[in-house]
């Protein structure tokens, strides 16, 4: 039975399809989408194994998701922080930088294409509003003005910088030598080399621009947003730098109901995927289930003995929110009770629904009966005597000799009633007629109530010895 279907369920499922569907713009042709994809058929046959009752194939999906999350995390640190970096509201606050780029574009296309003539090969990063700290690596900095010379110098071949990618921000170069991560899209080119695969990489992973000087092919490319474009003159690469890293206001200004309306495979595809979703984790919500649950006391005061508790069980109704809490039979709920508060005499105590703790996705609705009467007295010690418990008489010969115990008296606690009437402790039977003289025999104490406790964990020697021996 599907549940009613509130306000707060469509924005639910809308949220949720908005998130799923930026995060597949900002992964798509990447290995990270690849991966995703295959984690949610995981989880819908995971739901069909548990909806068929197939217990040893749903347990094993169960398992095996925990360990491939702790994997996804190790393996795709990089693009989860740059997607934790994206969603950012304040980052283009904290990010906001001097657009002084478009000031030496000119210098720059026409320094790349003179060294894509002499078959110089270089990879220049412009960098956008994404911080690109964790993507570019090994680079050593140097922080100076922008100048077809330093260009030349940084990309010449020999030169010890000249084996890596140069970092453009803020109108300067920043940095060289960078390392770039490979693209792994099974989709580029055979003949595209390193520089290429690098710039792919990069700009699958955020948003800034890269320009490729091709050694061999003596051709220069620019790439953004996972896609390589060649680029045939000065002109045309000032143009695209222009557009895309200083001119805004030129861009065509998008509708929102172009917006909405486009990509609507994708978009329909994961709002039927959010709803199905929602649907199989929402159809046991609103469910009441009764279930018994034992009374537990805590924090009884050390001068304080319990004897009795009524109830002993509470019946607790809880109600399932998600179709993913455990079923009734698996539920195992105790009643904690705080019990710091008694007295001596009879003490009613209130059980909260605090008191129990329910499985996410359920909630406790009622609690019967809401309190609960407990039985306590002053907490007694004192030393008793310890008397051996002898079944039968001694064997001929022995009459003379005593039976002792070893220690003669122990230290007994317990409700002050009950203490107070207790004059002895007595050992487990003995077989009087068994018994050797000059042999020792280990025997345990009997209890005397059941709220009693004696404060020896040892057994008691008992053994014969003569009767003077016992006077002196």
């Amino acid at each position: 039975m599907i549940p009613t279907i509130r306000i707060q369920d469509i924005a639910d499922i809308l949220i949720m399809t908005v998130i799923l569907y930026q995060m597949y713009s900002w992964f798509r042709g990447t290995r990270a989408i690849q991966v995703l994809i295959g984690l949610g058929v995981v989880t819908l046959i995971y739901f069909a194994t548990r909806f068929l009752d197939l217990y040893m194939t749903s347990w094993v999906l169960q398992e095996l998701g925990t360990v491939l999350i702790i994997l996804i995390i190790v393996v795709f640190q990089t693009e989860i922080r740059q997607a934790l970096y994206r969603f950012s509201l304040l980052r283009h606050i904290l990010d906001s930088r001097q657009e002084t780029q478009h000031s030496q574009f000119q210098d720059i296309a026409e320094t790349l294409f003179r060294m894509a003539a002499n078959r110089t090969g270089a990879l220049i990063v412009f960098q956008g509003n994404e911080s690109l700290q964790d993507l570019m690596t090994n680079g050593v900095i140097i922080n100076s003005e922008i100048s077809p010379q330093m260009l030349e110098s940084i990309f010449y071949d020999g030169a010890p910088l000249h084996d890596g990618a140069a970092l453009i921000n803020n109108g300067r170069i920043e940095k060289a030598a960078c390392h770039l991560p490979l693209s792994t899209n099974p989709a580029v080119p055979q003949h595209l080399g390193t520089r290429h695969r690098a710039a792919l990489g990069l700009s699958e992973r955020s948003d800034a621009v890269t320009v490729v000087i091709s050694e061999e092919r003596g051709e220069v490319s620019l790439v953004t947003a996972g896609s390589l474009q060649r680029m045939s003159t000065p002109t045309d690469l000032i143009l695209k730098l222009d557009t895309l890293l200083h001119i805004k206001t030129d861009k065509p200004r998008i509708t929102q109901q172009q917006r909405f309306f486009s990509n609507m495979l994708p978009k329909a595809s994961l709002l039927l995927g959010v709803c199905v979703f929602w649907v199989l984790i929402t159809t046991r919500q609103g469910q009441i289930t009764t279930i018994t649950a034992p009374v537990r006391l805590h924090g009884v005061p050390d001068d304080i003995v319990l004897l009795r508790t009524l109830p002993e069980d509470v019946t607790v109704q809880i109600k399932s929110m998600s179709s993913l809490t455990p079923p009734p039979s698996k539920l195992d709920l105790t009643a904690e009770v705080d019990a710091s508060k008694i007295t001596e005499g009879t003490t009613a105590l209130r059980v909260n629904h605090s008191d129990i703790t329910a499985p996410s996705g359920m909630i406790i609705t009622t609690v019967s009966p809401a309190s609960i009467r407990v039985s306590a007295e002053k907490k007694l010690r004192k030393k008793v005597p310890v008397k051996a418990a002898l079944k039968g008489r001694l064997p001929t010969g022995l009459t003379f000799l005593n039976v002792t115990c070893e220690p003669d008296s122990v230290s007994i606690e317990g409700p002050a009633s009950q203490i107070s009437q207790i004059t002895s402790v007595t050992t487990e039977d003995i077989d009087a007629s068994q018994l050797k003289a000059g042999e020792e025999y280990l025997k345990n104490l009997r209890m005397p109530e059941k709220q009693v406790s004696i404060l020896r964990d040892m057994p008691i020697t008992v053994k014969l010895i003569s009767r003077e021996r016992r006077k002196r």
